[in-house]
């Protein structure tokens, strides 16, 4: 594609009633209830020198956008970037350029569909392309991005690719080709000093938030009914993460063909061995903390591609501390490939001080070729259960999460006397030490009175 300099023209389309039916927050430039429509203005190309969306104005992405050249795109709290079905928008923030989106929970920043009926892949997504270190198991961008811009990587894990802050992204995703798909937050070697928190992908038709490689932190997301995996991690992604949602609609995932694919709470892997020997470094290791993550538990309608509440494989490593998994369609923890099932076995990688329930097989090994294997379904379940401290549960009741499959509106908050409120988080594994934890009390995304989703994130999409 030629590099051109970003167009900007007034369309004449009035939004009114569409625009609220994609978003159930107050219109942006409207005062929470005045008259004023905001102008809608159409955007395209390559954003090359610094620009400023502000909240009067409707911003609507026309096919790929790429900020470059070192710019920065900054966005007003209360702006709405929206994107029609036709061209499926997708906005690149560039290796060098910077996205600063500073929503509130009161004003957040929404990219959503522009769509009378919304549906998933209006909007293509939001990708986010650094210069922190990764493996190279992905050469490009995937999803159809420029050639002109689908490099990514460095070896600056501190590299900022600037603030997502209170943000919402709606009806996102864009399938290529299978397996080559453009995911509600994509992040490329994003380095640490991005800063991400308060981020909700909804409906999103591909993964909610996938991570390629990099350094780069977060607290506070959500993944809210998307059909493909919602924290799918690899290409040697080494960060952090506290404080997190996923939520899955039973009836949806995104179309398989054949694949073989499933959609899960957790896919994360080192490398495709197809492309890489699973030792690959740096090797696929996130620390994260506090989530909750809720699968189909076999609801009425569950579609037959659900898989794992966690599938860690292909030579990942990982900490998952202090959080709550259940409802697992096939299974609930499940590791693949002799790599990964031995740095569990080992203690480098940990299912820790946590609750798991599953639907399925709440413990599962799979893809071993050694012989003995180095750890069976029994051993995985011992070695979680015992020297993990984590808790399996029969029956997802007893953890006592207020109404966590009431998939609509679900309530994911302890209720008083659950075990959530009463087991005492630990920060003594790995490097949940660091000070990016805070040092909460409470297992799960949620400490049974303070609900950080409030104002901001929506429900029943």
């Amino acid at each position: 594609m030629k590099k051109f300099a970003s167009y900007l023209a007034l369309s004449s389309i009035v939004l009114g009633t569409a625009c609220s039916k994609s978003d159930n927050q107050a219109d942006p430039g409207t005062g929470g209830g005045g008259t004023t429509t905001p102008t809608t203005v159409d955007i395209r190309g390559v954003i090359s020198g610094d620009k400023k969306f502000s909240k009067d104005t409707i911003y609507r992405l026309r096919g790929y956008v790429y900020v470059t050249n070192n710019a920065k795109l900054t966005i007003d709290a209360g702006t709405k970037i929206v994107s029609n079905k036709d061209s499926a928008g997708v906005l690149v923030i560039y290796k060098g350029s910077q996205i600063l989106a500073n929503g509130t929970a009161d004003a957040p920043i929404v990219f959503t569909s522009n769509e009378k009926t919304p549906t998933p892949g209006d909007l293509g997504g939001v990708v986010l392309v650094g210069k922190a270190t990764g493996n190279g198991n992905h050469k490009v961008l995937e999803g159809g991005v420029s050639a002109d811009y689908n490099a990514f990587g460095g070896t600056d894990d501190a590299d900022n690719s600037g603030v997502l802050k209170y943000v919402r992204i709606e009806y996102a995703g864009k399938a290529v080709n299978p397996g080559d798909e453009v995911n509600g937050l994509s992040l490329y070697a994003v380095g640490s000093g991005t800063t991400i928190d308060y981020v909700q992908v909804v409906r999103g038709l591909d993964d909610a938030f996938e991570i390629f490689g990099g350094a780069v932190n977060a607290k506070h997301l959500i993944a809210y009914n998307c059909a493909d995996d919602d924290f799918d991690f690899d290409d040697g992604y080494h960060g952090k993460i506290q404080f997190a949602v996923s939520v899955k609609d039973p009836a949806f995932t995104d179309a398989k063909g054949t694949t073989g694919d499933i959609s899960n709470n957790f896919e994360v892997d080192n490398v495709n061995p197809s492309n890489l020997p699973f030792a690959s470094t740096p090797n696929t290791f996130p620390t994260l903390s506090n989530f909750t993550a809720v699968g189909p538990n076999n609801a009425t309608g569950t579609s037959s591609d659900y898989g794992y509440g966690m599938r860690w494989r292909r030579g990942a490593k990982f900490i998952l501390a202090n959080s709550i998994v259940i409802g697992g369609q096939k299974a609930g923890l499940d590791l693949d490939d002799d790599s990964t099932v031995s740095y569990y076995k080992q203690g480098i990688s940990k299912f820790y001080n946590s609750f798991l329930h599953a639907y399925g097989k709440p413990f599962q090994v799979d893809k071993q070729v050694l012989n003995p294997v180095t750890l069976d379904s029994a051993g995985l379940a011992s070695l979680t259960t015992g020297a993990n401290l984590s808790v399996y549960y029969s029956n997802y009741a007893e953890i006592k999460l207020t109404d966590p499959f009431a998939n609509a509106a679900p309530k994911l908050q302890p209720a008083s006397g659950s075990p959530a409120l009463t087991k005492a988080a630990k920060f003594d594994a790995g490097l949940l030490s660091d000070a990016h934890f805070e040092k909460v009390t409470y297992i799960g995304a949620f400490d049974g009175t303070n609900d950080w989703t409030a104002k901001w994130a929506v429900w029943g999409r």
